[in-house]
């Protein structure tokens, strides 16, 4: 008994150590992608060489745990799928981000994305995915949680837009960076594409129950349609030798390949043992992590409004994953949502 507790303790300091750690990793990698922007490598050259290293790591790890779970015949719907998921989840959405990142700053950059889960919430309540019972306290707190969520990032994307960093500014000696204005647009429209990308993943995962195989074949074909739209935009595949050396674009590529492989598996693990609500609690660790490393090492500055907008960006994303994780309980049985608070939904 006394060591069934002292495992299960063990297990829950390195389910919470690793989730930190995770963090750490996401936020270094964001400061570091903002670094590598600053010298000139264009965004697309980073998706093609950052994805197809995922693949080169994830493909050999899928072909020996997942085979027995691939399917017998590969009809035209899941081919969409795949195709949709690709699309979405690496060209777009990476390009999107990256973009936003190079507009406006790392640590925005990594708070947006905890606009995710409200997103995905009303997603999949408008595909009937979700059941949302207006009677019901824990359907109204994710509603709310959902719309905190929403004033949260637009109040972020406006503070961190004016030259003036006071919330009791006037709104006429405010002025606007244009620039900044079209980050927060394309951080806003990755996070929407990346809350659709889950979405669609779980549908697909129904027919297609192997998730590393999906995301080394979606990988794959991420890469061929992030360089086809890279030829049809820039008439040339531009791989940044003239600003990063080809070894070291190499080397940084297979390192983050690797480290985000053993961070996408690593929560994978947690999500397994202790469900997508308590992984996704831990996101707004990264985003303070990527302020301090921001201000430490690129010299940025954090303004007063772009923090409040932060704060009640979190306390909607926990609003909605306190209900989450409370309707597990609630509809244990057959009132339970497909897409329960044990599913990858809301991962």
């Amino acid at each position: 008994m006394v060591w069934c507790m002292q495992k299960e303790m063990l297990e829950d300091c390195s389910i919470i150590g690793g989730l930190i750690a995770v963090q750490f990793v996401y936020a270094g990698n964001s400061v570091l992608l903002s670094y590598l922007m600053s010298l000139g490598l264009a965004p697309l050259t980073i998706v093609i060489f950052s994805t197809f290293a995922t693949f080169l790591v994830i493909s050999p790890l899928a072909v020996y745990f997942e085979r027995s779970k691939w399917p017998k015949k590969l009809g035209l719907k899941l081919m969409i799928q795949l195709a949709l998921i690709s699309f979405g989840g690496v060209t777009l959405f990476q390009s999107l981000f990256l973009k936003g990142i190079n507009l406006t700053s790392p640590a925005l950059a990594t708070a947006m994305p905890n606009l995710a889960p409200g997103l995905i919430f009303v997603i999949a309540w408008a595909l009937r995915l979700e059941k949302v019972e207006l009677s019901c306290i824990y359907s109204k707190v994710k509603l709310v949680g959902t719309l905190l969520c929403v004033v949260g990032a637009l109040t972020m994307s406006l503070m961190h837009s004016t030259t003036s960093g006071r919330l009791t500014s006037p709104i006429s000696e405010m002025m606007f960076d244009k620039d900044k204005i079209i980050g927060c647009l394309y951080l806003m429209a990755a996070v929407i594409v990346l809350s659709s990308n889950v979405v669609l993943q779980a549908t697909t995962l129904r027919d297609f129950p192997a998730p590393m195989s999906l995301c080394a074949i979606t990988s794959f074909i991420g890469v061929i349609m992030t360089a086809i739209i890279q030829l049809i935009q820039d008439r040339t595949l531009d791989f940044g030798w003239s600003v990063v050396r080809l070894g070291d674009l190499i080397g940084y590529s297979i390192l983050g390949g690797t480290v985000g492989g053993a961070c996408v598996s690593f929560n994978g693990w947690a999500m397994k043992k202790r469900g997508p609500v308590l992984v996704s609690m831990f996101s707004p660790i990264g985003t303070v992590i990527t302020v301090i490393l921001s201000v430490v090492s690129l010299g940025d500055t954090v303004k007063i409004g772009s923090l409040a907008g932060m704060f009640i960006m979190f306390a909607g994303l926990y609003f909605v994953l306190w209900a989450k994780g409370k309707e597990g309980y609630l509809y244990e049985d057959a009132m339970e949502s497909d897409f329960d608070s044990e599913k990858p939904l809301l991962s």
